[in-house]
């Protein structure tokens, strides 16, 4: 059984599709493309396809990360183009990788957030950061299906930062703040909306519009510089490592036109 690993995106109004959505939407996709899954057992098959810490409802997101577990082997690459040719422009299949090591899930220590703050000023979201990042602990509280839990935001954000809109997707020539926050992977997990309402809190930061949230990256977490690294890497580097040339082994060449 071949196991292989995707990276895929969430962009433009896709971003509203629910995880649920993303599942049906991905399982038409492995049918049109003929993909040879493996199905588990019992009276309700389905087919073998691990998801690992999907984005919420509404956010975008550059990584996104799944497993599926084939009955025939299949070129990764391959495979990711005639995936991405099945799903919808927004639901974009961009890595594939044959698993070769254990414990993808367990490598999404961090994220990587963008939150576009139009109608903020830059300095605004400067000093409502600098405060939010000075504070021991910021409470906030969210509702669950058990009730109103409060619970703390500072601690798993490593770093909270105003970066430039230049380049962004901003509006025009308007007002418009961009944070960049890198927050561990925590139980309860923090979520971008949990910061928000920490600046709010802690700074009186209230962005006259809902803000824009893409996620940029999750992997390992990098704790000496504070950045989030490819999970991926690592299968990369083992199908490296066990490649003929990696080897030393002399690779078979077919003279010119012997075929």
């Amino acid at each position: 059984m071949q196991r292989i690993r995707l990276r895929y995106t969430k962009r433009g109004r896709l971003r509203f599709t629910s995880h649920r959505d993303f599942q049906r939407a991905f399982e038409r996709a492995l049918r049109r493309a003929e993909v040879p899954m493996a199905y588990s057992a019992g009276f309700t098959p389905h087919p073998k396809v691990s998801y690992a810490n999907a984005a919420p409802t509404g956010v975008g997101s550059e990584a996104e990360y799944l497993e599926i577990a084939l009955t025939e082997p299949r070129d990764p690459q391959r495979l990711r183009a005639l995936l991405d040719e099945s799903l919808p422009d927004g639901l974009d299949v961009t890595d594939a990788v044959e698993a070769r090591t254990s414990g993808l899930a367990d490598r999404l220590e961090a994220s990587v957030w963008q939150l576009r703050l139009d109608g903020v000023d830059p300095a605004e979201a400067r000093r409502a950061a600098d405060a939010f990042l000075a504070a021991e602990a910021v409470e906030v509280r969210r509702t669950t299906k058990n009730g109103v839990r409060a619970f703390d935001a500072r601690g798993a954000v490593v770093s909270l930062t105003e970066v430039s809109p230049d380049g962004a997707d901003g509006p025009g020539q308007a007002a418009c703040a961009i944070l960049r926050l890198v927050v561990r992977h925590l139980t309860p997990a923090v979520r971008p909306d949990d910061v928000l309402s920490g600046l709010r809190a802690t700074a009186d930061l209230a962005p006259p519009v809902p803000a824009a949230v893409t996620r940029l990256a999750q992997g390992p977490l990098d704790e000496e510089s504070g950045t989030v690294t490819d999970p991926l890497s690592p299968d990369r580097d083992a199908a490296l490592a066990a490649s003929p040339t990696a080897a030393g082994l002399p690779v078979a060449t077919v003279p010119a036109g012997s075929a």
